[in-house]
């Protein structure tokens, strides 16, 4: 088994025609060619280097991480001497992820990275998700190693940055017990020891995922008398310090074999990140993005094991005579599942590509300036980042928790026990939707982007975008349904978009454009690979049309709700 190469839609985006401008960006045109015998001479090297890796971290995927996965989660991590221990299984997966190279897969080579973009890391995240969704957040670093990259000193870059190809983990240390979504009112006091020339931290963290992690960047109130984000700076705690208390391990639902931790910071040496006071307005936004992401390949990567879960056993089940997998009611079932994983897959990796461009971007402009074109790129790409986070964390979470849901269904009796795969993957589906910001808070993120037409705008584009002619009558299918996202729209806007009305319906707003997104995305794919041959092309027409025909009805319904809604009827369901 292999979790990549069993998957023709990963090789599908891999060669992306946006992927060659990500790559001469990210590789400055190839500059170390000439002085590192690892880094590549032109695209296509780029391109089979990440293909290379890829497969290596399939087959352990498949055949290390899947196979501790079940041990994992009947043992979980335990605190032995202030110090969480991993479980056996999680600690074997460390071992031979490290062992291959595979930490911090983004850095730059000169902190000891493979300089990936984020399109192959996201890959290997959503392969590593498939077989252990827990360990993904172990392996991820949470984004923490980016963060650390593009914010701190280089004098911490050049200390932290290469052992985390050495196997050093990371957490971000931000929710306390008073302040979990509110990140505004983080009370951990960081004060600075001059004697020392050092800060120190004193608190309390909670449900902090892989909590004493070797490396901890830490969201802490650097500012006497100051009680908003402005006051908050952000630090980084080396867990060699010994200077933080492990009161406790969670007792979880789910992804048992990451560590979610309280922990007291008593007196914690720390150096800062960056400029006070922007701990939370620039660098926790920006890391909070980058974990996003991650959740969402987390939750495409379990999406993916739960429909090959649920197909496997309904081609096997036999009931009145024939296998399960031929009745109606089962195969729409698997039909929708598979068109979801498709839909939220795609959105996956057109948003990943957006932040490799503006991130790439970004990097270069630190060595030269931009152009005037590359300037309004960047910043094209980034606002096209921001909206397209939020929608997929959103997608993805929901849809990965209706996939396990359906996973247990198809299985029936069966799935309710434990002797099937099914009921871990349901467990740990249900924090997607919670940890890195709320579906409900992902919704918050997105509407603003409903007010300022930056989706329509985004959908306009779709729409100009070169189709085959037989793929026209689907176009315009989506294309009546955005005059009913605009009616829907419309009807939500006579509240005033300042209402509590249009806070209300604001979920109704956010779900109908994914659809239209997703839709879009999903048709260009059936566009693109239509060029292939059968060997390389995945079958997208099917998940297309599902998800049109899902989308139609969706939105329907939602625009009846809305156009009949009155501001009274808030009182019902208060």
């Amino acid at each position: 088994m292999n979790f990549y190469s069993d998957n023709k839609s990963l090789k599908f985006y891999l060669s992306h025609p946006v992927m060659d401008k990500i790559i001469k960006l990210k590789e400055r045109d190839f500059v170390d060619s000439n002085n590192d015998m690892m880094a590549p001479i032109n695209v296509e090297d780029a391109i089979d280097n990440y293909d290379k890796v890829l497969e290596i971290v399939g087959d352990l995927a498949a055949n290390v991480l899947e196979a501790n996965a079940e041990n994992v989660d009947h043992e979980g991590p335990q605190v032995l001497n202030n110090e969480i221990v991993y479980a056996k299984g999680t600690q074997k997966n460390h071992e031979v992820l490290r062992d291959a190279g595979l930490y911090g897969m983004s850095l730059p080579r000169k902190y000891k990275g493979l300089n990936f973009p984020y399109v192959p890391y996201v890959m290997a995240a959503e392969i590593v998700s498939r077989a252990d969704a827990g360990f993904a957040n172990i392996w991820g670093l949470q984004d923490c190693a980016e963060t650390i990259y593009e914010f701190a000193s280089e004098e911490i870059k050049e200390k932290y940055l290469p052992l985390i190809n050495e196997g050093m983990t990371c957490s971000m240390a931000l929710t306390e017990p008073d302040a979990g979504s509110d990140l505004q009112s983080v009370r951990l006091k960081a004060s600075f020891d001059d004697e020392h020339n050092c800060w120190r931290l004193n608190g309390v963290k909670r449900f902090i995922t892989n909590g004493d992690a070797d490396i901890q960047l830490v969201l802490a109130r650097s500012e006497e008398g100051t009680t908003d984000g402005r006051g908050l700076s952000y630090f980084l705690y080396d867990r060699r310090d010994n200077a933080v208390t492990v009161r406790r391990i969670e007792n979880k639902l789910g992804i048992k074999g990451s560590p979610t931790a309280e922990l007291v910071f008593n007196n914690a040496p720390a150096l800062i990140i960056g400029e006070r006071r922007m701990g939370l307005i620039k660098y926790v936004m920006s890391l909070m993005n980058g974990a996003r992401l991650g959740v969402g390949a987390q939750s495409v990567g379990l999406a993916e094991a739960a429909y090959h879960e649920a197909l496997e056993y309904a081609r096997q089940r036999e009931q009145f005579g024939k296998a399960i997998i031929n009745f109606p009611q089962v195969y729409e079932m698997l039909g929708i599942m598979r068109a979801k994983i498709d839909a939220t897959r795609t959105l996956l990796y057109e948003t990943s590509r957006f932040v490799d461009l503006y991130k790439a971007y970004d990097s270069v402009s630190k060595e030269r300036s931009l152009t005037a074109e590359e300037r309004q790129d960047m910043k094209y790409s980034q606002r096209c980042a921001d909206m397209m986070t939020p929608m997929l964390k959103l997608f993805a979470s929901e849809y990965a928790n209706q996939i396990a849901y359906d996973c247990i269904q198809v299985h029936g009796g069966s799935g309710f026990m434990k002797e099937y795969k099914c009921e871990r993957l349901y467990r740990d589906a249900r924090i997607l939707s919670i940890y890195e910001g709320t579906s409900q808070l992902q919704v918050v993120a997105a509407i603003r982007f409903i007010g300022n037409g930056s989706y329509l705008k985004r959908i306009e584009e779709y729409e100009a975008m070169p189709l085959a002619e037989e793929l026209l009558p689907l176009r315009q299918r989506i294309v009546e349904m955005k005059e009913n996202y605009l009616k829907i729209v419309a009807a939500a806007d006579k509240f005033g978009t300042s209402s509590e009305a249009y806070d209300f319906l604001a979920r109704r707003m956010v779900e109908a454009m994914g659809h239209l997104i997703m839709s879009h995305l999903l048709l260009q794919d059936v566009n693109r690979s239509k060029g292939l041959n059968d060997a390389e092309a995945p079958e997208f027409m099917k998940s297309c049309k599902i998800m049109i025909a899902l989308g139609e009805s969706e939105i329907a319904k939602i625009l009846t709700f809305v156009e009949n809604f009155k501001e009274e009827d808030l009182q019902m369901y208060k």
